[in-house]
């Protein structure tokens, strides 16, 4: 146990005299690995042991010695959003919904739980690698899902069935009866013929529904086929992925952020334009002389480090090809094209035009294979105006904008997160009732409606200040050739991924939540953020490495 917890307070960097102190911070991290190895999973767990860990840091915020807070150029734009939402709340058509979503808003607060209680480059790339292969238990456990099958899938329904008197159709799952799952026919005939009227829940290309089926209805026979009025059935196979989350959205939007990161590592891991040969060089004639000792045991050393770079580059590759077909088994186009766009704008960072024709490349085939599943699947097209989903949209973003703008003040402070909910029938939303009730399937235009048009533009500047920060402290855009980051004796492509995969899940957010909701999908939002406050965190550490270089470069000056 002694042994595990200064490895802990080494990766950590715990160093606290104070003994509560210490405990509170080993408290806080600890929490802080269950939170990332939770989040690809369960909203609960993840919940759970954030607000324990935010606990435990809170509390040590009052012992001394006091620890500084961090800040960070995100600050103001992140406080100011927030306490916009807050004044829009206040002013909601419905005030008591609109502040308790304010919940959902304050998840923002794991970016600054993160960058206060993460201290090392080693931790982040630690809690990073943690999230990716936590994440793959969820992609392994996607196509072995597939194998099984699930359900009762009805072939063959006649004229007579009580099936068809439900509005079941030839080719509908059967998954649940009464909230009971279902195996086999005989499962559904006995919790028919046991209750008179029988709730079961199926699943039909794109969508679950509920319906009603009567006991007198069931049909004479010997056969719990013949009861039912079927010819046979299967074990369905078609269904769009949902991890363990239960919707295949918020699984999609998950593993779209997630495999960014993967991808910016993998990327990095193969190299590129962040150091060339010739800047390595320049960097090494500016070193003082080094020893012939120390020079052997860097050769040693790089070569192990080149062993363990190799293995993981091929670690990375096993993860991303996975993730890549789990999200290719939700068969949810806008992340799917989000995590393409994601991926080209990694490699442009990356500066290699060799890296980004070869992906280029790849992804061809891929897009097709893709569109083949996406019409096998859901029989509707990439961009397919018939499509009912984007009917749907097409009908809610017009009936969101006339909202918007129907008033100064909507316009302004926007009608309250939820009150949609409370008022819909009122501003005759979703056709005035002839859609199921949703969000406007769009993070702008949710932004706008919600909160007006102030809350829109503090947004953008989150993601511009982010963006901003990420590039601008991206590894090859230093150009010092005095400085020791040059060396690729200390190079870390870890951490140069990590800034790469972050800043791709970045552009891939975006990206979907241009036709998704995403900032309010809380389990999506939480990943965002905690991938930001890693990234943040790092760059903060990589600005102190720089300063302490410098300062030691221009000491040997001198």
């Amino acid at each position: 146990m002694q042994n595990f917890l200064e490895k802990l307070d080494d990766l950590a960097d715990i160093k606290n005299e104070n003994a509560l102190a210490r405990m509170l911070e080993r408290v806080a991290f600890i929490f802080m690995i269950l939170m990332f190895v939770s989040a690809p999973h369960s909203i609960a767990a993840t919940q759970i042991a954030w607000l324990t860990g935010m606990f435990a840091w809170f509390i040590r915020l009052f012992l001394k010695p006091r620890p500084r807070l961090v800040r960070t150029l995100l600050d103001v734009p992140l406080w100011i959003f927030f306490g916009w939402s807050v004044l829009s709340s206040v002013f909601s058509y419905d005030p008591l919904t609109s502040l308790d979503k304010l919940r959902n808003v304050a998840l923002f607060l794991i970016f600054y739980y993160i960058v206060n209680v993460v201290r090392t480059k080693r931790a982040v790339v630690f809690l990073a690698f943690a999230m990716i292969l936590s994440t793959m238990v969820s992609v392994v456990w996607t196509p072995i899902e597939r194998i099984f099958g699930r359900g009762v899938e009805i072939i063959g329904v006649s004229a007579e069935s009580p099936f068809t008197k439900a509005l079941l159709i030839n080719g509908d799952t059967l998954l649940k009866a009464n909230g009971k799952k279902l195996k086999t026919p005989d499962d559904l005939l006995a919790e028919i013929q046991a209750n008179e009227l029988t709730k079961v829940d199926f699943y039909r290309p794109d969508f679950y529904y509920s319906v009603e089926v009567r006991r007198e209805n069931l049909l004479g026979g010997a056969s719990s086929l013949e009861k039912l009025g079927i010819a046979d059935w299967k074990k369905s196979r078609n269904w769009r992925s949902a991890g363990f989350y239960g919707h295949y959205m918020t699984f999609a939007e998950v593993l779209q952020l997630i495999a960014s990161l993967t991808f910016g590592l993998f990327i990095a891991s193969l190299g590129g334009k962040f150091l060339t040969q010739k800047r390595w060089r320049g960097a090494e004639e500016s070193q003082s002389a080094v020893s012939s000792q120390q020079s052997a045991e860097n050769t040693v050393n790089k070569g192990q480090r080149t062993k363990d770079k190799g293995r993981w580059t091929l670690i990375l590759g096993i993860c991303l090809i996975g993730m890549a077909f789990a999200l290719l088994l939700t068969v949810t186009r806008a992340s799917q094209l989000a995590f393409l766009v994601s991926a080209f704008a990694i490699v442009l960072a990356n500066g290699s035009r060799k890296m980004l024709l070869t992906l280029a490349a790849v992804i061809l085939p891929v897009v097709l294979i893709g569109l083949i599943f996406l019409q096998q699947s859901r029989q509707v097209g990439f961009f397919d105006s018939s499509d009912a989903s984007t009917t749907w949209r097409e009908t809610v973003y017009r009936e969101g904008f006339d909202l918007w703008t129907d008033n100064p003040r909507n316009f302004f402070l926007g009608v309250g997160m939820d009150s949609i909910k409370k008022y819909a029938k009122e501003w005759h939303l979703f056709d005035d009732g002839r859609l199921p009730m949703g969000h406007f399937h769009s993070t702008p235009l949710q932004l706008l409606v919600e909160r007006g048009l102030p809350a829109l533009l503090l947004w953008l500047w989150v993601l511009w200040i982010y963006a901003r920060t990420l590039l601008r402290h991206s590894r090859f855009q230093n150009s010092n050739p005095k400085s020791k980051i040059q060396n690729p004796k200390l190079d870390n492509w870890r951490e140069r991924g990590i800034i790469l995969g972050s800043f791709g899940g970045l552009i891939g957010f975006f990206t979907s939540g241009l036709v998704h909701f995403n900032l309010g999908d809380a389990e999506v939002a939480m990943i965002f953020f905690m991938l930001m406050g890693l990234s943040i965190s790092l760059v903060i550490q990589v600005s102190r490495f720089e300063i302490q270089d410098k300062f030691a470069i221009k000491k040997e000056t001198n």
